[in-house]
């Protein structure tokens, strides 16, 4: 299965680095001279890694495929996929295995649907899409989501008080 572990961000410098969010726990294995990636949307690769180094806290790749500006600035949005077997441990998931699943209170109410994952800061925050309204950001952490089941298709989310009310949704950006 080809999971997503990175979304190009803007060029940096003239010779064909970009900036890339990263959507792995394990970028120092992925992310190495050499790695092929497929890309989504299609056209745009594979790209092949000829470097990669960080700058200020942030991740720059340069692809043997990109050696500009220009070409480079035209990989902006293009998700880095891989080929990787289904999770082995317990409590790890792809964003992908998560999107779509419904989000359930503990005592069976709906509050809505996983809509993505946003990863970095202090944890990791799934962005539940309720039906009758904007979105709410639930921290990723076993205290508030204790239950995932991905072959149900169901998480379970046990939000603090006030945490699905109105006035905490957010716009949604993306």
């Amino acid at each position: 299965m080809e999971r997503v572990v990175g979304r190009i961000g803007r060029a940096h410098g003239l010779r064909g680095e970009v900036t890339v969010e990263v959507r792995t726990d394990v970028p120092e294995e992925r992310f190495v001279p050499g790695a092929v990636f497929v890309t989504d949307p299609a056209a745009a690769g594979p790209l092949t890694l000829a470097d990669v180094h960080e700058h200020s806290g942030t991740l720059l790749l340069r692809f043997e495929q990109s050696t500009d500006r220009t070409s480079a600035e035209g990989l902006r949005g293009v998700m880095l996929l891989v080929s990787t077997p289904a999770s082995d441990e317990d409590d790890a998931w792809y964003e992908d295995e998560l999107v779509g699943l419904r989000v359930r209170s503990p005592q069976g109410e709906d509050l809505g649907e996983v809509a993505r994952l946003d990863t970095g800061g202090a944890q990791d925050l799934l962005v539940v899409r309720r039906a009758d309204g904007p979105n709410v950001l639930v921290p990723f952490v076993h205290a508030l989501v204790p239950e995932v089941d991905v072959p149900g298709g169901f998480v379970v989310v046990d939000p603090p008080g006030g945490l699905f009310d109105p006035e905490n949704a957010i716009e949604d950006q993306r």
